[in-house]
């Protein structure tokens, strides 16, 4: 009977796996409406005052994104003022929808990775995720990756779609 050989293995195939670099950070988000008038209108007075009674601890060491999920229309510095309160304690701060939270951190640590390995190798961009990656990251990874690699496919080796491919 013959050996049954993995291919894959033996080949210069590279795997980039997004999930890799998946932050371990948790991710909340405060809805600024919560402390408008009927969710809608900003009195200044009472705004600073529920900002002050709010327990900020427990935004510690996490990462906030602040939003408002009406329709109402924020003067500039509410959202300032709301994230001068988190600088004590919240690792990251930004203006947006919870979800753009993992957006934005991977386009700043895949902007930071050295790319190097992957020169002139075929690589394939992992597709399956136990973790919530965004659709961004990918699209961020293959412009860093199409720059460096031979060749790019999406998914697994078992059943890659090719995305890209070196001319000669």
């Amino acid at each position: 009977m013959d050996e049954i050989v993995n291919r894959v293995a033996q080949s210069a195939l590279m795997v980039f796996d997004l999930e890799d670099y998946f932050p371990k950070q948790v991710r909340t988000g405060i809805d600024v409406s919560q402390w408008l008038y009927e969710g809608f209108l900003l009195k200044e007075k009472d705004f600073r005052e529920a900002l002050k009674q709010h327990d900020w601890s427990q935004y510690q060491d996490q990462w906030v994104a602040i939003y408002c999920s009406t329709d109402a229309i924020l003067p500039t510095w509410a959202p300032i003022l709301v994230a001068s309160y988190l600088t004590e304690t919240a690792d990251w701060v930004i203006l947006g929808q919870p979800e753009s939270l993992l957006d934005l951190y991977y386009q700043k640590k895949l902007e930071q990775l050295d790319y190097t390995d992957y020169q002139d190798k075929p690589v394939i961009l992992k597709g399956c995720s136990k973790k919530p990656v965004p659709e961004s990251a990918y699209i961020v990874a293959m412009q860093h990756l199409q720059k460096v690699a031979k060749s790019i496919m999406f998914g697994e080796a078992c059943s890659a779609v090719p995305l890209f491919k070196r001319g000669k």
